[in-house]
């Protein structure tokens, strides 16, 4: 009110000593006040940017820093806009249409401020989600979920202010927003319920980004955690996108939980074998497996008289969940457990069947 006051005092005076008339007057007060405001918001903006920021630089945390460098524009354009406000509103021509003016400028400062609200959130909740990582207390997707809730928050508030400047009633609005969210819900259950299972994988943790798992028959890496779907990397090189509401009803199987991998392989021997030599054989698998790196030795053990051969049942734990080093390690065991029988005269049986006829 009082730069309106101003604005029109201004205006007087141009007309009292100039003579150039009342909206002339009027025009030239306004882009007065328009001026006014801009060296004001510049002026402020300097001094965020000069004292501030330099401030800021000196603090041992980089969130002051982003803070002010993401809101230093917008109060330059929130000055701006204070400024066109007052000088048009001073604008006699314009007064038909004062109301509608004040319902434009009111709703072009809910965005702006709604603008410096989500970007300083952002930053808040990007920084909370870094401390609480270092502390494995957050996850990725988590972080994302959070500036979706926010962001959709602030966005309905702005929408509700945006309905009070064009003076629309919120009783009925409220009243429908309840019928249509009813309706909502129910068009979007399958959509909720693949984000409450977002929620759901976050708060369990079954897996996390980075995760190699097993769902039904698709094995893959977990490459993003969203809030309706998961996509993981799969063995074969494509991208499986899969719903988080068939994840949480599904069974998984995460391996980078595992910590020592259980291995089980059966050794078929002839039966032609001398006792002795079978003997041997627990002694012979023993030493190959003891003392090989990443593994950890069980039992060896003559399991079974079967149908065509001796069976020796072996047992072993790798130290570790990567798969390829696994493999390698059970590739140098099958090579030494060959040269170690072909040394001893040790064969390997393979399915037969002998068939007696009689004459």
């Amino acid at each position: 009110m009082a730069l309106y006051g101003m604005a029109s005092n201004l205006a007087e005076l141009l007309d009292e000593f100039f003579k150039i008339g009342q909206l002339a007057s009027e025009a030239i007060a306004s882009a007065v006040i328009l001026l006014l405001a801009i060296v004001i918001g510049w002026a402020a903006y300097i001094v965020f940017r000069r004292y501030f920021t330099r401030w800021a630089k000196g603090t041992k945390t980089k969130l002051d820093d982003e803070i002010l460098r993401n809101i230093r524009a917008p109060i330059l354009f929130l000055a701006i806009l204070a400024g066109a406000y007052y000088g048009l509103g001073s604008l006699s021509i314009l007064k038909p249409y004062s109301e509608l003016l004040t319902a434009i400028f009111w709703v072009a400062q809910i965005l702006i401020i709604t603008f410096i609200i989500t970007r300083v959130t952002n930053i808040l909740v990007t920084w909370f989600a870094e401390r609480a990582k270092r502390e494995n207390k957050m996850s990725d997707h988590l972080l994302y979920l959070l500036k979706r809730l926010i962001q959709g928050t602030v966005y309905l508030f702005a929408f509700l202010a945006i309905l009070v400047a064009f003076r629309i009633d919120l009783s009925s609005v409220v009243l429908g927003l309840g019928v249509g969210g009813i309706a909502i819900g129910l068009a979007l259950q399958s959509i909720l319920s693949d984000a409450f299972g977002a929620f759901s994988i976050y708060f369990d943790r079954p897996f996390e980004v980075g995760d190699f798992i097993v769902v039904d028959n698709y094995s893959g890496t977990v490459k993003k955690i969203g809030l309706k779907s998961t996509r993981l990397q799969l063995l074969q090189g494509e991208e499986l996108v899969i719903s988080n509401k068939q994840l949480t009803t599904s069974t998984v199987r995460n391996f980078k939980k595992l910590k020592k991998r259980r291995v089980t392989f059966t050794l078929e021997i002839t039966y032609n074998t001398s006792l002795e030599k079978l003997r041997k054989i627990p002694e012979i698998i023993t030493n190959i497996l003891e003392n090989r790196e990443l593994v950890e030795f069980d039992r060896v053990h003559f399991a079974k008289i079967g149908d065509f051969s001796h069976n020796f049942e072996v047992v072993y734990f790798m130290k570790t969940n990567d798969y390829v080093k696994y493999m390698d390690t059970q590739q140098k065991i099958n090579f030494a457990i060959i040269e170690a029988f072909e040394k001893e005269g040790i064969n390997m049986a393979f399915p037969t069947q002998t068939i007696i006829l009689n004459k």
